[in-house]
């Protein structure tokens, strides 16, 4: 009698991470979860940019295509929030989509839901993706104490600009 593995090989494909050049136009993925609007906005005043593309989509689900291509316009998406485990899932993939196109991203991830979105990057081939904490928690807070959580991530986000 023969007997056959059901668990074929894998190969781990990867995923590359593009190099952030120079940035004219940047996009903009809020996930709608409270305060992502807040701090995608203050880091944005920080940046100086030229051009911003907006782009909201459900927290729990993956952005649409239409929208992915339309974010994929930019030198680099900022994508917000991951605070929570399906919505740093979906963030993560939707980064990773990005980044298959040639856009890079920076992905804003609670201190408490980083290592988790390490984690399932890595696990899917993107050991490198970018990810700038900001300390958990971010629902209930009120706009001034969101604003200065966010003025500490901003230093980690011009840090992946360079």
């Amino acid at each position: 009698m023969k007997i056959l593995n059901p668990l074929a090989e894998t190969e781990k494909q990867k995923t590359k991470i593009n190099k952030i050049e120079k940035i004219e136009r940047i996009s903009l993925i809020n996930n709608t979860k409270p305060n992502a609007d807040t701090i995608l906005e203050e880091i944005v005043k920080n940046l100086n940019s030229i051009r911003i593309l907006k782009f909201t989509k459900p927290a729990g689900a993956p952005a649409p295509d239409h929208e992915i291509q339309k974010a994929n316009q930019a030198n680099l998406c900022i994508l917000a929030l991951g605070d929570c485990g399906s919505c740093t899932t979906w963030l993560i993939l939707d980064a990773m989509r990005l980044e298959k196109l040639g856009t890079p991203t920076i992905t804003i991830c609670s201190d408490k839901f980083s290592k988790f979105a390490k984690e399932l990057a890595t696990a899917h081939g993107a050991d490198n993706i970018r990810i700038a904490k900001i300390k958990h928690p971010i629902a209930g807070l009120k706009k001034d104490e969101i604003i200065k959580k966010t003025r500490q991530t901003i230093e980690e986000v011009k840090k992946f600009i360079g």
